[in-house]
C-alpha cells in the first residue's frame, strides 16, 4: 500500500496536493468538489490589504502598481468587488468553507502594511482558519526607498503577525531578492513556519491600437517549475521550515520532482483552471503508478533525495552548470 501523507505546516494532509490561493476557493461547492477530487488542503483567495483599507487615501497607489502582481487574478484586479468580497464576507466565507470540508483551510493574506494584517490576521484565526499564508508582495517605486528598508518592513510584518496569532504561518516569496537563502533565514527567525516558493507576478502588456495599459495572464506550465524546484533543492536541509512549491505543477512528474528537491507539498491553480478539479485525480492516480514501478513505499521516503545536500553532484544547481547548460546549445549552432 502506497502512503502518501505528508505533513506541512504541522498538519497532517492525506497526500501532497494542495490547491493553492485561487479564485477556485470563492465557492463552498468547489471546495468540496477539490476535497472529492484528491486535494489534501485548500488556500482560500486572499484577503487583500486593499480590502481592508479601502477607504485609505494610499489605495490609488496600490491599485496602479500592484495590479497585476497578484498569483491569483483572473480579471482586472481594480474592480474589487468583482474579483473578490469585502473583509466580513471574506471571513464568513472561511467559516462555511470549515464546516464544509474535513481537509485543512488555510487562510491568505496579500499586502505590506503591517496595520490591518495583524488585526485580520487573528479575525483569520477566530473564524476556524488552520493556518495563514502571507503573500507579501509589494511593488517599489520610490528610488528614496532602499532594498535593506523593503526588507526590514517585510521581516517586521511576519514578526508581528506572528506575534498576534498562534495558529502556523507561511510566507510565499517572490525570487527577487538578493540573497534569497539570508531572507529565508530572517523570516523563520521572525516566526514563519513554512515558506512558499515562488509567487507569480503577471506583468502588463501594451495595446498599440488603444495606446493604453492592459493585463496579460498567462497561466503556468510545467516549465515554470524549474526556479522554485532549484531553490526548495539548495534550501532543503539548510533550514529548518516546511517548504511548499507552486507555481509550474501540472503533472505527478511536477510533483515527484517539488517532493524529491524537499518540498512537503506542491500546490497547484493553473492546471486545475486548465483542466477542471478532476485533473487532481488524475495526478494522484499517476503519482501512484509511478511510486509503483519504482518501489517507492512512501511520500517521506523520497522528500529531499534530490537536494543539493542529497546528490553527487551538487554543482549542478549552482554557477558551475551555467557553462554546461550553455554549451547543450552546440548541436544548434551552425
Amino acid at each position: 500500500m502506497i502512503d502518501l501523507t505528508t505533513t506541512y505546516l504541522g498538519l497532517p494532509l492525506k497526500n501532497p496536493l494542495v490547491a493553492s490561493a485561487s479564485p477556485l476557493s470563492k465557492k463552498v461547492s468547489m471546495a468540496r468538489w477539490l476535497e472529492d477530487v484528491g486535494a489534501a488542503a485548500i488556500v482560500m483567495y486572499s484577503l487583500f490589504e486593499e480590502q481592508i483599507t479601502h477607504e485609505s487615501h494610499e489605495l490609488d497607489h496600490y491599485l496602479e502598481y500592484g495590479t497585476h502582481s497578484y498569483a491569483e487574478a483572473l480579471s482586472y484586479f481594480p474592480d474589487l468587488d468583482h474579483y473578490n468580497v469585502g473583509p466580513e464576507s471574506y471571513l464568513e466565507h472561511l467559516r462555511r468553507m470549515k464546516e464544509a470540508v474535513d481537509i485543512p483551510v488555510i487562510g491568505s493574506l496579500n499586502g505590506i502594511s503591517p496595520g490591518g494584517w495583524v488585526q485580520y490576521a487573528r479575525f483569520i484565526e477566530e473564524a476556524g482558519a488552520d493556518a495563514l499564508e502571507l503573500n507579501i508582495y509589494f511593488l517599489p517605486t520610490d528610488p528614496d526607498l532602499t532594498s535593506a528598508e523593503l526588507e526590514n518592513a517585510y521581516v517586521e510584518l511576519v514578526r508581528e503577525v506572528r506575534a498576534s496569532i498562534k495558529i502556523p504561518i507561511a510566507v510565499k516569496l517572490s525570487p527577487f531578492f538578493t540573497s534569497l537563502p539570508n531572507m529565508a533565514k530572517r523570516f523563520i527567525e521572525a516566526g514563519a513556519n513554512g515558506l512558499v516558493l515562488f509567487n507569480r507576478f503577471y506583468q502588463p502588456d501594451f495595446d498599440l491600437e488603444e495606446l493604453s495599459v492592459v493585463p496579460n495572464l498567462g497561466l503556468s506550465t510545467s516549465h515554470d517549475l524549474r526556479l522554485p524546484l532549484r531553490w526548495i533543492a539548495i534550501l532543503y536541509g539548510r533550514l529548518q521550515v516546511d517548504f511548499a512549491l507552486t507555481s509550474g505543477v501540472h503533472t505527478a512528474q511536477d510533483v515527484l520532482k517539488a517532493i524529491m528537491a524537499g518540498a512537503r507539498v506542491a500546490m497547484t491553480t493553473s492546471a486545475l483552471l486548465r483542466n477542471g478539479p478532476e485533473h487532481l485525480s488524475h495526478i494522484l492516480s499517476n503519482l501512484e503508478e509511478w511510486m509503483i514501478l519504482h518501489e517507492y513505499a512512501s511520500i517521506r521516503e523520497m522528500q529531499g533525495s534530490m537536494s543539493q545536500q542529497a546528490v553527487a553532484d551538487p554543482a549542478a544547481f549552482e554557477r558551475a552548470n551555467y557553462l554546461k547548460a550553455l554549451n547543450t546549445l552546440d548541436p544548434f549552432l551552425p
